[in-house]
């Protein structure tokens, strides 16, 4: 039977050092997986204290509530919201009334949506003033309406969903929004 120490002994391939046996490669990919692993750590660290640095930053808990208050964090809402409060609408709609579908999957989406674009553009101070609405948030608006007065406009409404419709807007455009 052949000895397994003199053949390690013997064999050309072996330089003597002890980085070749399982044992070293073990460690060694231990020590790589412990630097990833703490790298990882530190960077995932990194990103979550600078979220949450910029989320109570921004006053992000507010944006999930239904507090038209909210809409002026960014200064270039405040003449939407003065408008806002001398419009007919004033005492029986808020902001995510008119401007989040009324779904609870499209009003979280929307949300999310409009609240990372927004903070995008006024971080990066990339927008139009007065800030114009997107025809994304055009068509929330307009099946607002369309929620909201169903009794009044079902009449209006086309007969099928590929037709297009007069925008409520159009002829009711100080309705939300006074003297806009």
């Amino acid at each position: 039977m052949a000895d397994p120490i003199a053949e390690h002994k013997l064999d050309p391939s072996n330089d003597g050092s002890e980085s070749s046996s399982p044992e070293s490669k073990r460690s060694t990919g231990r020590l790589r997986l412990g630097w990833g692993m703490l790298t990882f750590a530190v960077l995932l660290g990194l990103l979550a204290g600078i979220g949450t640095f910029t989320f109570g930053y921004g006053k992000g808990a507010s944006y999930l509530s239904n507090n038209p208050e909210t809409c002026v964090n960014c200064h270039v809402m405040q003449g939407h919201m003065d408008s806002w409060q001398n419009s007919s609408h004033h005492h029986v709609a808020v902001c995510n009334d008119c401007h989040l579908p009324h779904d609870f999957v499209g009003k979280w989406v929307t949300k999310a949506d409009n609240g990372f674009f927004h903070s995008l553009a006024f971080t990066l101070q990339n927008y139009r003033d007065p800030i114009q609405i997107k025809p994304r948030n055009k068509e929330v608006a307009q099946g607002s309406c369309i929620h909201c007065h169903k009794e009044v406009v079902h009449s209006l409404l086309p007969a099928s969903s590929q037709q297009d419709m007069q925008s409520c807007v159009h002829c009711h455009s100080d309705v939300g929004h006074a003297f806009r």
